[in-house]
């Protein structure tokens, strides 16, 4: 614990931090995956083709937008939400279809603080329970990270477990519950926070590129270990 000279307790001395950049939007590459910054005219034909796999739309249910009836409606969503510098949307092509599958987004970006998040993650069906769809999640924390940042942020509805679960499996740590943080939709949100910060990310981005390994699997592509077991090994590591 340190001290000030007047016995208050305070916090670790910030040393060399540096105010880093903003998010790139240049591609993004894996093995699996990529990841572009989002292009009506490139990818919305295939993404909103890709979503409708999805027929009863259940994955929409917490996201404060959707689902969308038509192209040109989900054409113009990209156009009016997705083309600012905050969010900054980026749309996942499978390596092997090279269709767009997914999207997600770098969001609330602070760069003073060195925090950022990640959010507006939709993806559908082809990109679900996926290689690539941890690989896309793998390639945005190594961008921020390599960028600076020391804290990278995943929020969402305190009832959607299954974005609680993916959290954890990714990574995150879970810090608990904002009341009545915000509405959408007509009801209420109780928001769960997660984060993972500079610190744990050596040992994660090791965790990843073990899992990511192609002799992680097997002849019928079932993993050897799995992400949730290698990324907690990771961040029991700091404790």
């Amino acid at each position: 614990m340190r001290e000030n000279s007047f016995g208050q307790t305070i916090g670790d001395p910030l040393l060399n931090f540096t105010v880093p950049k903003r998010p790139s939007k240049e591609t993004m590459n894996g093995r699996y995956c990529r990841l572009e910054y989002i292009n009506p005219d490139q990818h919305a034909a295939d993404l909103f083709e890709a979503k409708q796999a999805n027929i009863d739309h259940p994955n929409w249910t917490y996201m404060p937008y959707g689902p969308f009836s038509s192209l040109d409606d989900y054409r113009t969503w990209i156009e009016t939400t997705c083309m600012g510098e905050d969010p900054v949307f980026y749309a996942v092509i499978d390596s092997q279809t090279d269709k767009a599958v997914g999207v997600a987004s770098y969001l609330r970006i602070d760069p003073n603080n060195g925090a950022i998040e990640v959010g507006h993650i939709h993806f559908s069906p082809l990109l679900q329970k996926s290689r690539a769809s941890s690989e896309a999640m793998y390639l945005m924390m190594e961008h921020v990270f390599s960028l600076g940042y020391r804290r990278y942020e995943w929020k969402c509805d305190s009832l959607n477990e299954p974005s609680r679960r993916a959290a954890q499996r990714l990574g995150f740590s879970f810090e608990g519950i904002f009341r009545q943080a915000t509405h959408y939709k007509g009801r209420n949100r109780d928001t769960a926070w997660f984060a993972m910060i500079d610190s744990e990310w050596p040992a994660l981005k090791s965790a990843y590129r073990r899992w990511l390994d192609p002799d992680n699997f097997d002849a019928k592509g079932n993993q050897m270990s799995s992400l949730g077991t290698l990324t907690a090994d990771a961040i029991a590591q700091e404790f």
